[in-house]
């Protein structure tokens, strides 16, 4: 039933916000918590005069909203499932255009990794509390394949499911003294007001690729496929690749996401 409802008032709202200056984009909360959207879609709506809403959700949820017809287009982080995605015809075009890397963060302490398979085993054996996202997110998917790719089931004590976006959960793991996966770029952005520390980091196994993906506008007449498609272009564009490429470097001396 709350499903139903959510989708009915997610089409109200869309049926609201459809003229032709509009976009409807979903995105992961990664996305949003790391500030990116606010430091660059100003300069989209200036250039071209469409004012972008977007929603923040995890990836798996993103995908699902552009399957059922709900958004204009897609910024997400999960490569194997937006290749289904587009396969199975519920998108028109993908184009990947940056990373960034997954890191392990956890307590402010002494204990110290000599890489992702000594964590991830470390974690288990010494039963370290690990806080997974649990949304079927992006990074959730990534978090779930490293534990199946090291042989180490999950369902005991120390591991948690917050439910929640990546910024609510890096709040969770810093209030329990716990360890968690994250972007690169949300970290740095929220790394102030959280207690843990980089454990893990500089792992080629960890990197992060985001694509934008426009829908398929045959699912209903309020997709605007032409306005998903100005999206792409612009966020794919040399210009805005090098604006991308300068968010974060003066505040915390490198760029927190890599353009490709």
């Amino acid at each position: 039933m709350k499903k139903i409802i959510f989708t009915l008032l997610l089409l109200i709202s869309i049926a609201s916000f459809g003229a032709s200056d509009k976009l409807m984009l979903a995105t992961t909360t990664s996305v949003r918590d790391s500030g990116l959207l606010d430091y660059i879609l100003p300069d989209f709506e200036k250039e071209t005069g469409i004012e972008v809403k977007y929603i923040a959700v995890g990836t798996g949820r993103a995908l699902k909203m552009g399957e059922d017809g709900e958004v204009d287009a897609l910024l997400v982080h999960a490569k194997t499932s937006e290749l289904k995605f587009i396969k199975e015809g519920h998108g028109i075009d993908r184009k990947q255009f940056m990373h960034n890397f997954f890191i392990v963060v956890g307590p402010q302490d002494k204990v110290e990794f000599k890489n992702l398979h000594d964590a991830l085993n470390e974690i288990n054996t010494n039963k370290y509390k690990f806080v997974s996202r649990g949304d079927d997110s992006g990074t959730n998917k990534k978090e779930i394949s490293l534990w199946k790719n090291e042989g180490i089931k999950t369902d005991q004590d120390w591991y948690m499911s917050s439910g929640s976006g990546m910024a609510a959960t890096l709040k969770i793991a810093s209030e329990k003294g716990a360890y968690t996966l994250t972007d690169m770029s949300t970290y740095l952005h929220l790394k102030d007001k959280l207690n843990l520390d980089i454990k893990v980091n500089d792992d080629q196994s960890l990197i992060n690729e985001y694509s934008v993906l426009t829908i398929n506008p045959d699912k209903n007449k309020l997709i605007n496929y032409k306005n998903a498609k100005i999206f792409m272009d612009w966020i794919t564009s040399k210009e805005t690749k090098k604006l991308i490429s300068t968010y974060g470097v003066e505040e915390f001396k490198m760029p927190l996401f890599i353009v490709e």
